[in-house]
């Protein structure tokens, strides 16, 4: 890929969203206890959290905040009320793509919009028991965002590939980093979108599936990055919840600065480069399987390369943007991580090799998923 301009006129907000599994705290299987959860943090530790599809989830949101170390501090003294709401509740709250032990089905939440999703589409809804990371970056305008998207495209394989979290399923290796992705591909709008024209083009489309059933509401489009519906954002939603914070700030540091670069991309005429949406989906799944350790397709050049490098491109390419949005220190120290401990996946089939819960359960730990090292995470 071209090497990004070195200029740069848009230094965009950051939000986060974070959703977690709620489990036994012996055993680790998924407890459908989000109600007693939502409340007991609203009610004693003043934290409002939302409900999801299902009754083992619950999802934290970041305020709009101005750089990557804002959500940084955001993230973890959210995730520690968090851990402490569901210990409360007696539960256990831990940071994981997909339930790496017991069933992968969850009751779905009693919301009027719950139950229609249920009813239309039985069993995908209740195996919905998956837990994502989207970060939301903001732009000027719904043209400009459906633009953006057509700029992130050629990089989805490798943001998957950051926080990929989710190698467990029924206590076995599944082979994938990111199980979570296999799970979300079987809704039939999602993953990679495709290249947009124009708004117009965007809203056409998303009449089409609405119409045919496939979606009930823009709310259901749920392609890997589209244009948010209800704020004057883009949002990026391919990631797994990530295993520690620091790779949720590397996420959010990447994926606004890619924003950043591509609004002045898209105001200076820069065309997005048009990756068949078919080529697109092959090198996510690579990278779903793979993680950070493997390689996958690179869209643009055409050939196999190793995640780690197609993510050193995209750091250099956006270099001068992390240096004016104040975000450098934020990557390095995620890259350091990543670098020494390896991504979330990697970090999981190390401390579950004997198959015993605990050290899992302590690694993926809400409250305790700053301190990256499995070592650190049992010592105490």
């Amino acid at each position: 890929m071209e090497e990004a301009p070195s200029e740069q006129t848009w230094s965009p907000t950051v939000g986060v969203e974070e959703e977690f599994l709620l489990v036994d705290p012996v055993t680790g299987i998924p407890a459908n206890r989000a109600d007693e959860v939502v409340t007991v943090a609203r009610e004693q530790l003043g934290l409002e959290l939302q409900h999801e599809l299902t009754g083992a989830q619950v999802e934290i949101n970041t305020s709009v905040c101005r750089d990557a170390e804002q959500v940084r501090r955001e993230l973890l003294d959210t995730r520690r009320v968090v851990a402490r709401a569901a210990r409360m509740a007696g539960c256990r709250a831990i940071a994981v793509g997909a339930p790496p032990l017991g069933h992968a089905t969850g009751e779905i939440t009693d919301s009027l919009r719950y139950r229609r999703i249920a009813r239309e589409f039985g069993a995908l809804a209740e195996q919905q028991l998956i837990c994502g990371c989207h970060v939301h970056v903001a732009v000027p305008d719904r043209e400009t965002a459906v633009q953006v998207c057509n700029h992130l495209r050629p990089w989805l394989p490798v943001l998957a590939a950051v926080t990929a979290n989710s190698p467990f399923s029924d206590g076995a290796d599944t082979g994938f980093a990111s199980w979570r992705s296999t799970v979300w591909s079987r809704w039939p709008v999602s993953g990679p979108p495709p290249v947009f024209t124009s708004w117009q083009h965007y809203e056409e489309v998303c009449d089409t599936m609405i119409e045919a059933g496939t979606a009930l509401d823009r709310a259901m489009v749920y392609w890997d990055v589209r244009p948010a519906t209800d704020l004057p954002t883009v949002e990026v939603r391919i990631a797994d919840v990530a295993a520690s914070v620091d790779d949720a700030v590397l996420l959010a540091a990447l994926v606004r600065a890619l924003v950043a670069q591509a609004v002045v991309d898209v105001e200076n005429g820069v065309q997005a480069e048009p990756v068949p949406q078919q080529t697109l989906r092959q090198a996510c799944w690579g990278a779903a399987n793979e993680g950070l350790r493997g390689s996958t397709l690179d869209v643009v050049s055409g050939g196999l390369r190793p995640v780690r490098l197609q993510l050193d491109d995209l750091v250099r390419r956006l270099a001068p943007v992390f240096e004016a949005n104040g975000d450098l220190a934020a990557v390095r120290r995620g890259l350091r991580l990543l670098d020494g401990h390896g991504g979330g996946a990697d970090r999981q089939r190390r401390v579950f090799r004997q198959g015993q819960p605990e050290p899992l359960l302590s690694l993926l730990d809400v409250d305790r998923a700053d301190r990256a090292d499995p070592r650190e995470t049992t010592a105490s």
